[in-house]
């Protein structure tokens, strides 16, 4: 067992699969001497080449089009964003030509992993803040993954790898430098399921990527107040884990959807209304959503900490839902 950084976990992931498969590749900008701008393919063009490990042009729709006819004759290429909000250039490629396993009949595979950082850094701006799961969540045929742990990067990534379809998979820009310690033996895990980070009662939290962290902040200090929420990464944005989500509903009966994406047309939108159509009767409440401001993200510190969800407002909401006093 070693501790290791999700940057680290991430790059090993990558590593272990160019290693066994020698149709793996890595593509972006300042991927292969520079490392990647967060260091995730620091070294990879030393061991596996410059033509698997490719520096690319600053043009998003242009590698990207590439790694689809790449995968489609055989090579299972992955997309490294330099910023996950840069990819909006690639919209076309990823939403429509990503697809063309369908469109083909099945006479072609597109096993591509898009993947890179996103979120809400620290005063990145408002083009760097973007949050891309809410754009890709209405496109057939693309599965959405978002890490939130150095263990679950490492066996995510693996998995969306070897996964013949395309994967986009997002990492928080604030995530990288979390540490935890992984086993030494490899290990996968599975790219549609979610995970009870904590069982409890009274309330069911849903949530994602960095937010999951703000939850376990906000569930310490409701649990000096008695309250113990049961709190659910999601980790797999499409297709949602029912399953999970719904064992804890009918344990639970109220929720709690906790996340970084725009509250309008963003992903916790989406799961609040399925939630609806499948479990209404099980619930005692409304189903709440905490999610950030429907604005442009400032540049200010102290007014981009304003738009996304805090603990305090995660420990007000839960005591609020369960009719305690704030």
């Amino acid at each position: 067992m070693a501790e290791v950084l999700l940057f680290n976990a991430l790059r090993a992931a990558i590593d272990e699969e160019m290693a066994h498969d020698p149709t793996v590749m890595i593509m972006g900008e300042d991927v292969g001497h520079y490392g990647g701008s967060y260091k995730v393919t620091k070294g990879l063009y030393k061991k596996y080449g410059d033509l698997r490990v490719l520096d690319t042009p600053i043009a998003e729709n242009g590698f990207t089009g590439m790694a689809v006819g790449a995968a489609m004759t055989g090579l299972k290429p992955i997309i490294e964003g330099m910023n996950m909000g840069f990819l909006l250039l690639a919209f076309n490629q990823i939403a429509n030509n990503a697809m063309l396993r369908y469109t083909s009949g099945g006479n072609f595979k597109v096993p591509i992993v898009v993947r890179g950082p996103g979120g809400v850094g620290r005063q990145l701006g408002a083009e760097h803040s973007q949050r891309l799961e809410a754009y890709f969540h209405a496109v057939p045929g693309l599965k959405i993954v978002a890490c939130s742990t150095p263990y679950n990067a490492k066996g995510l990534l693996k998995s969306a790898i070897r996964d013949p379809n395309p994967v986009l998979f997002f990492e928080h820009v604030l995530l990288y430098n979390l540490k935890e310690t992984l086993p030494e033996e490899e290990y996968w895990l599975p790219l549609d399921k979610a995970e009870v980070v904590q069982s409890g009662e009274g309330v069911t939290i849903l949530t994602y990527s960095r937010m999951r962290h703000h939850v376990i902040q906000a569930a310490k200090t409701l649990d000096q107040a008695g309250i113990t929420p049961e709190i659910i990464d999601l980790i797999s944005l499409k297709p949602f884990d029912f399953e999970t989500i719904g064992a804890s509903i009918r344990k639970t009966h109220r929720v709690m959807i906790v996340e970084e994406c725009m509250k309008t047309g963003g992903v916790g939108a989406e799961l609040s209304a399925s939630i609806m159509e499948r479990f209404f009767d099980e619930l005692d409440a409304p189903v709440m959503r905490l999610s950030s401001q429907d604005i442009p993200t400032p540049y200010n510190g102290m007014l981009e900490s304003l738009t996304i969800v805090q603990p305090p407002q995660i420990v007000e909401a839960v005591k609020q839902m369960l009719a305690l006093k704030v």
